[in-house]
């Protein structure tokens, strides 16, 4: 039995979202384990560590995702943050980049079950080759979880948004030490801001760590 209890109250705002949330979890805890995008030892704490845990960057009222924004998640995996992201926040569009053929099939059919086909797009490229395709024009906001460290993930990137646009990366307790290390690359990138937020806290326990780079050519 997959666990579906949170470390705190449920807030209000995810409440239209819940059962499409629990709908992904499913998912997660049956395709996403059988083709090993997800580890046994992931399914009791599935809900927490890392539906919520996702979900909780985009609460509306923080306004680290702007309203009706183009958000771009690499290195989607499994889909985390970028499904649960399109569950709770209908106003957006996300576009999932995953290099691996497996992964994106499964970010395919999972789109399809959990109805989100009209604003939700897979695109199996790497990030470094997605700026050749002719159709890109950038992105709002690029986000990634538990990719790389902030030095080659700044690389991937920063890149790919408009000439104003935010990363948001899910990170850990490395937050600060992978920011301290990757000076190089936040000078290369025009990168104007760079900090560590704590979201969550109250509904997910550790609460979400996010490092936040915005960039701003103009």
């Amino acid at each position: 039995m997959v666990s579906r209890e949170t470390s705190g109250e449920l807030p209000a705002w995810l409440d239209p979202a819940k059962k499409a949330l629990e709908r992904y979890q499913d998912i997660l805890a049956g395709p996403g384990l059988e083709r090993g995008l997800m580890g046994p030892r992931e399914m009791p704490r599935l809900w927490d560590r890392h539906i919520l845990n996702c979900a909780v960057v985009a609460e509306p009222e923080l306004g680290l995702i702007p309203t009706g924004a183009l958000v771009a998640d690499v290195g989607s995996g499994a889909g985390l943050p970028g499904l649960v992201w399109a569950i709770t926040r209908p106003d957006l569009r996300m576009i999932l980049i995953e290099p691996l053929l497996r992964r994106a099939t499964f970010l395919t059919e999972a789109v399809i079950d959990l109805g989100l086909s009209d604003r939700v797009t897979v695109l199996r490229a790497r990030a470094e080759k997605v700026l050749a395709i002719p159709s890109w024009t950038g992105v709002d906001i690029v986000t990634a979880r538990a990719v790389a460290p902030m030095e080659r993930l700044l690389g991937w990137t920063m890149p790919l948004l408009k000439p104003v646009g935010d990363l948001l990366a899910l990170k850990g307790s490395s937050a600060q030490s992978e920011i301290d290390r990757a000076t190089d690359a936040i000078g290369q990138f025009g990168i104007t801001d760079i900090s560590v937020l704590t979201c969550g806290t109250g509904v997910v326990e550790p609460p979400t760590t996010v490092v936040r780079a915005r960039r701003a050519f103009r």
